[in-house]
């Protein structure tokens, strides 16, 4: 069999696992490899393992050089995440955004009505990341010659060339206006301006593959490096220029994206925002940290339920009220609680935790005023009552499921052919309305909601 033309290297380092995916000229999936991404406790605070990130990626792509011809490396990742850089590479370490920043001055902090960038816990905003940073570390701060967000300092180290892109200046950083498609005050008040690099689009070819890089990995020489993009805004892609509609983005975080809603709808209490879209358009979201938190209440070893065990909890009035992570999400700082009869199995488990993520997306789409068909994107389409239960509380919305199970694998494919669709099908989900399912939501609102 010959080797595949032109086929694309997707990174996708998200916050639990770190994947790269080896696609055709096509679209179609050749080969996979993940590991678990780990943060590093020592050092000056908590951060991002790159190095060894960087050795398994290399050691990947010489894996997949084999199997086929690559004619570009895609760089995409979990956002509120960036690079301090100079001509060598790190002058501090990647720091973890879940990493508490006490002593930040971030008086500097641009209002919710100029960013549409909620206030978020821990290092959540990026503007707070780099304030402190500055501030506690002026030394190194003082050294570097680029502030590179995350995806662009991926493609920074396989390519050379020091790029900006909006999709990852333009999620909950403070450093983004979405309505005027431009820096906040922020980067200019803090004396940051110069250190931003000429913004690219996310598809752009930023240039080929280091030389070394390519010897060391097998790759062809005229490998393309692509800018790359956000995450969530990878699952984006394919429904940009579309009607109104809904794409729900799962993985660590559950990130609800409304087309045609609104920006002045939004409320900062409630965790909603407005995410720039590769096209440089501000789109209304609302999100919630559903993987994390299906993982505290589904338990170490989740065991897929059945409808029965879905059915007999809502009989019961087994439920899980917000919020069970301490990262943003519309009931920030509220404490989790399990209410009526606790689950028995692990089986009971995993139907408490799924329906606890499925009313939380349903309360975010109505918060959002969301119309339209709903697309569920990434980890959550491997969940089998997901999208049907969602489906039977969506009257008159279509809900469907893509079959790119990351969410972003197709995404990075498609910034390396700008302008193609990849053969891609989505299947709707059968609503499974469990009997007196209605009335367990309107208690969990009811619970939820009060104060």
């Amino acid at each position: 069999m010959g080797m595949s033309e032109h086929a694309t290297i997707v990174l996708d380092i998200g916050k639990t696992n770190v994947k790269l995916a080896l696609l055709d000229v096509d679209g179609k999936l050749l080969d996979e490899r993940r590991m678990k991404n780990t943060i590093v406790a020592g050092g000056p605070y908590p951060h991002h393992d790159v190095e060894r990130i960087w050795d398994w990626m290399l050691a990947t792509c010489a894996a997949f050089a084999a199997q086929a011809r690559v004619g570009a490396i895609v760089p995409v990742t979990h956002g509120a995440t960036a690079a301090l850089v100079d001509e060598h590479g790190l002058v501090l370490p990647v720091l973890d955004y879940e990493a508490t920043l006490p002593g930040t001055d971030y008086a500097a902090r641009p209002p919710y009505a100029e960013t549409l960038s909620p206030e978020l816990p821990c290092g959540l905003n990026l503007g707070r990341q780099l304030a402190w940073q500055a501030q506690h570390f002026p030394a190194e701060f003082a050294r570097a010659h680029h502030i590179l967000i995350y995806p662009q300092y991926w493609a920074w180290r396989l390519s050379g060339v020091a790029a900006s892109e909006v999709t990852s200046l333009g999620c909950h950083t403070d450093l983004w206006n979405p309505v005027a498609q431009d820096y906040s005050a922020l980067p200019r008040q803090m004396g940051w301006e110069a250190l931003f690099p000429p913004l690219r689009p996310a598809w752009a070819a930023l240039g080929p593959l280091r030389a070394e890089l390519a010897a060391v990995t097998g790759l062809p020489a005229d490998c393309q490096v692509v800018c790359g993009i956000h995450d969530s805004n990878a699952s984006l892609l394919r429904y940009l220029g579309q009607a109104r509609q809904s794409v729900l983005s799962t993985g660590t975080w559950m990130i609800a994206a409304a087309f045609g809603v609104e920006l002045d709808q939004l409320r900062e209490d409630a965790d909603m925002l407005a995410n720039t879209n590769a096209l440089q358009q501000p789109v209304a979201c609302m999100r919630f940290m559903g993987g994390r938190e299906f993982g505290v209440l589904a338990g170490e070893s989740p065991q897929q339920c059945s409808e029965a065990d879905l059915a007999r909890l809502v009989a019961r009035g087994s439920m899980a009220l917000p919020s069970f992570s301490e990262s943003g999400g519309p009931f920030s700082g509220r404490a989790g609680r399990q209410v009526g009869p606790a689950p028995e199995t692990a089986q009971e488990r995993y139907a408490l935790a799924t329906l606890y993520c499925v009313l939380m997306t349903d309360y975010c789409l109505d918060a959002l005023g969301a119309a339209g068909p709903v697309t569920v994107e990434g980890s959550f389409c491997g969940n089998p009552y997901f999208a049907p239960l969602l489906g039977a509380l969506r009257t008159g919305q279509a809900v469907s499921t893509s079959d790119d199970a990351s969410g972003t694998t197709w995404g990075g494919w498609m910034l390396h052919h700008w302008g193609e669709l990849p053969a891609t099908a989505g299947k709707a989900a059968e609503p499974l309305d469990l009997p007196g399912f209605a009335a367990y939501r309107a208690s969990w609102l009811a619970q939820a909601t009060q104060a």
